[in-house]
């Protein structure tokens, strides 16, 4: 599903421009320091947007100071004051993200919408299946992937109306089939970017196997043009998930894919140590391989045949694997240390 180009500080969404990964910061955005410091630590990730909390005129105002630090997009996030999102745009944010639900009047919205026409910054208009207005309720019984969309349309028109379409519509629910179902039918209805995502999605565990679940099904259909991975927890593993999630549909290339065998009553070494080990340690690497760590010398060598590159370990020794074939083995402190080194030096 194509749709209108729309730029981001130095980057773009839309078209037939990859989908980029966003995340959220979360901590105090007035605290410059600890939030620069977090989104560049997302950015050496893989993060392409940043998105911060602005509560506060202090928050505001640490902006400007922020943006001075850091080298990806930052995208402001308001909630119910229009004047902490026109002093969001007038410190500098590449995008600002409202809700015209909660803002308040339409002179309001207006005061905001001409703040970001004069510096031509998109703005992104959210909308959660948690704030549906009650008349949508009613209409539509419930609240339902019909009424999410006819309430994010409607925002849109209210805003093109004001002469501005310099939008990207996201439309969210923690029901993830819902969610699915509402991005499907927004889609065939407008050219604006999607910002996709499951809203409130939840742990580690839960939160990944929903947010897998209904980016891929949404993903896999062409549909979105950036995505976040909604998580209760540190924004790393939002960052870490969601380019998995884009490696796996096959919609993003480059960084290296860890594999591990699950584990069995022959696994003579701490495999869940070492295996989540490795996958920290590639995650800076931007080689596009893929590593496989197994947990014993039986099946290592066999099973780790489609990696380029694999470990295995047995009692107190491990062994290499490059290409399918034994390349050398080390004792199993070292095997760590002995991956890092030929991921250091890889050449075909």
């Amino acid at each position: 599903m194509e749709t209108k180009v729309v730029k981001i500080g130095d980057r773009i969404i839309g078209g037939n421009n990859p989908i980029l990964i966003q995340s959220m910061t979360n901590t105090k955005t007035e605290d410059i320091t600890a939030t620069v410091q977090q989104i560049n630590e997302l950015t050496e990730l893989g993060c392409d947007i940043i998105r911060c909390a602005v509560p506060t005129m202090e928050a505001a105002g640490a902006l400007k100071e922020i943006k001075k630090q850091i080298r990806i997009p930052l995208v402001a996030d308001i909630h119910f004051d229009y004047k902490l999102a026109i002093a969001a745009i007038e410190n500098g944010a590449d995008k600002i993200r409202i809700n015209p639900g909660n803002i308040g009047s339409t002179e309001r919205v207006k005061a905001v919408v001409d703040a970001a026409k004069e510096r031509n910054i998109p703005i992104r208009v959210g909308v959660n299946s948690g704030s549906l207005e009650k008349d949508l309720v009613e209409k539509y019984h419930g609240v339902t992937a019909e009424g999410i969309v006819e309430s994010a349309l409607d925002k849109v028109k209210l805003i093109e109306d004001m002469g501005y379409d310099n939008l990207v519509i996201s439309i969210k629910s923690s029901n993830v089939m819902m969610c699915v179902k509402a991005h499907e039918l927004i889609a065939t209805q407008t050219v604006h970017p999607l910002h996709v995502g499951i809203t409130e999605a939840g742990t580690l565990i839960s939160g990944n196997i929903k947010s897998a679940i209904g980016l891929g099904l949404i993903l896999n259909q062409g549909i979105g043009d950036t995505i976040r991975v909604s998580l209760t927890g540190s924004p790393l593993e939002e960052v870490k998930s969601a380019k998995l999630i884009l490696r796996t549909l096959g919609l993003r290339t480059g960084g290296i894919e860890v594999v591990s065998c699950p584990t069995c009553g022959r696994t003579q070494i701490d495999l869940i140590g070492l295996a989540n080990k490795v996958e920290t340690m590639v995650s800076g690497y931007d080689l596009d391989i893929k590593v496989a760590v197994m947990g014993c010398v039986v099946n290592g060598p066999g099973e780790a045949k489609e990696a380029d590159i694999g470990i295995a370990g047995g009692k107190g020794e491990g062994i290499i694997i490059k290409h399918g074939q034994v390349y050398k083995k080390v004792p199993e402190n070292e095997l760590l240390p002995a991956l890092k080194y030929e991921l250091d030096h890889w050449s075909e």
